[in-house]
């Protein structure tokens, strides 16, 4: 097909040559497979990001680092300079997150350049090689949703050790990829981080990673309904706070609360999310592949 205006900067730097066809257009990016030499990769165009609420952009970026103090200055003051560089911004920090979680060991797409507002990066694929199914277009046995659950609270962890909360990790963000070997077996891959936070810098991280863990039991409890009586989050949460929490670190998924009294601005922080997670989630579920 015709390289859409977007992408025609790449293939003039030789960084691809070819477009295949369109994979998906979401409310953020719009993902192309693309043919760079002998490999088959993806290139995904970043939108304007005039659909997200000025308090979720605030949520997610709270204490990031720019490092041009003039940019910080214009984002401050919400200039249309400022505005441009913030796009950037957020632009740039899933280019950053899956740079550093695929050197921890995550299984994140292999990012392979950043251009013009282009991610260029792997295409996960199935077994037939073609464009891997998000786990919301799968089916699972209680065993294998068993399986796929634990794999991923070990993502979780070891992003948590990395320093990353990826803050919107649901089913809608997850692909089930296949090893490539002939007796291989398939497995999650974690996309769309341009909303990941820093674990540590972030006064939000706690109620994100909590939700992010929530997601996952939510969905393949569904499957598997004893997850659903699992508490996950909290308990990987505590031990990170107290300096604990590790690769090897064994969990449980049990939890005993403290006694305290009850935030209600987290309450209804929690309920707002709850909302606009929903209508994202529909609108994913309506988008085309």
């Amino acid at each position: 097909m015709k390289a859409p205006p977007r992408l025609q900067s790449l293939v003039e730097e030789g960084l691809i040559d070819s477009v295949v066809r369109q994979l998906m257009s979401g409310k953020e990016a719009m993902v192309y497979v693309v043919r760079c030499g002998d490999e088959t990769r993806c290139a995904k165009i970043y939108k304007e990001a005039n659909n997200r609420s000025f308090r979720q952009a605030v949520d997610y970026t709270e204490n990031r680092k720019v490092k041009n103090s003039r940019q910080a200055r214009a984002m401050a003051k919400g200039s249309k300079f400022g505005r441009q560089a913030q796009e950037a911004a957020w632009q740039s920090a899933e280019v950053d997150a899956l740079y550093r979680l695929a050197a921890a060991g995550v299984r994140v797409p292999q990012p392979y350049n950043f251009f013009d507002g282009v991610l260029l990066m792997e295409l996960v694929t199935d077994a037939d090689g073609d464009a891997a199914p998000r786990l919301n277009d799968v089916a699972f046995t209680p065993e294998q949703a068993l399986h796929h659950h634990t794999t991923l609270i070990g993502e979780v962890v070891r992003m948590l050790c990395a320093g990353v909360v990826h803050g919107d990790l649901s089913e809608f963000n997850i692909l089930l990829a296949h090893s490539g070997e002939a007796d291989g077996v398939d497995f999650p891959v974690i996309i769309d981080l341009p909303q990941a936070v820093d674990a540590a810098g972030n006064n939000h991280a706690q109620r994100m990673l909590m939700r992010d863990v929530a997601n996952l039991r939510d969905f393949f409890g569904q499957f598997a309904p004893a997850l659903k009586r699992t508490a996950y989050g909290p308990e990987i949460w505590s031990l990170y706070q107290a300096g604990l929490l590790g690769l090897d670190t064994v969990l449980t998924g049990q939890y005993t609360r403290a006694p305290g009294e009850v935030d209600l601005a987290s309450v209804m922080r929690e309920i707002d999310d709850a909302r606009d997670e929903d209508a994202a989630r529909r609108e994913r579920m309506a988008a085309p592949r």
